[in-house]
């Protein structure tokens, strides 16, 4: 028996996604690098000179150990654009952000929620690996087509219920994925800021928990599906760049990028 688990042999799994780059991401980023939790910023590389946006220069630094992602350079409500002019917000948005990063910015949201069909099936070759929507689901699953990831809750949706419930799961056979996003302003115009506190303070800093950015999260997935076995399970192979982490019969295993393991 044969079970794949996230890094660090666990089961469970948290992120977040904010977007737009605005100056409140400052304080956001404040708590969560307080408590550990790590996600995605989404960011308009064409809005920047625009009042209470981060400075460009300040981009890099702050956003340290998180990821960048694309938001569309000009923020776009992309379901109504020309593919032409998906295909420029995409490519110049990516373009730009990993000039300032020095990174491949390989993530994208949809600006107001916005795409369809064409638009979906675009973005892989465009070089984007995931993209999230603004559907909330309510629950914990890992999505089955990255392209159309929908999160768990946006934070002003029963944001502590669901994290307190995703602390109570307690079944080792599944994966689970706490997925979290918003836009840090609302915080500010909702004055709220002690929920996104109290959530951080109680679901960071556990054990049982990886906390991951979107791309991490979707990398991992994608390589676990380069895994290969023989049909007794003696044989194991990792045929991709990233450590897998997984459990057979109950023993723990790490299989190292390309490693072949016999039993």
């Amino acid at each position: 028996m044969i079970y794949f688990t996230y890094p660090g042999f666990r089961n469970k799994a948290l992120t977040i996604s904010y977007d737009d780059g605005l100056w409140s991401d400052v304080h956001l980023l404040e708590i969560l690098n307080r408590y550990g939790i790590r996600g995605t910023f989404n960011l308009n590389s064409a809005c920047m000179e625009e009042e209470r946006r981060v400075d460009r220069e300040k981009i890099p630094s702050l956003y340290k150990g998180h990821e960048i992602a694309t938001h569309g350079a000009a923020h776009l409500t992309m379901g109504r654009c020309p593919i032409t002019d998906v295909v420029k917000e995409i490519l110049e948005d990516r373009k730009a952000l990993e000039e300032l990063t020095g990174e491949i910015v390989d993530g994208h949201a949809y600006p107001n929620g916005s795409y369809n069909k064409q638009i979906r099936l675009l973005l892989p070759g465009l070089g984007i690996r995931y993209a999230r929507t603004a559907e909330d689901t309510g629950k914990y699953d890992l999505p089955k087509d990255f392209f159309e990831w929908k999160p768990t809750c946006h934070h002003n949706h029963q944001l502590l219920e669901k994290g307190k419930e995703f602390l109570n799961i307690d079944l080792p056979q599944f994966q689970f994925l706490m997925y979290v996003w918003g836009h840090s302003y609302e915080f500010d115009r909702d004055r709220n800021w002690n929920l996104i506190e109290e959530f951080c303070k109680m679901t960071g800093g556990r054990e049982e928990i990886w906390y991951a950015s979107n791309g991490e999260i979707c990398r991992y997935a994608q390589a676990i599906r380069q895994i290969y076995t023989s049909v007794d399970g003696k044989i194991l192979v990792n045929g991709s760049g990233l450590e897998v982490y997984l459990l057979r019969d109950g023993e723990k295993i790490m299989l190292e990028p390309g490693e072949v393991r016999k039993r």
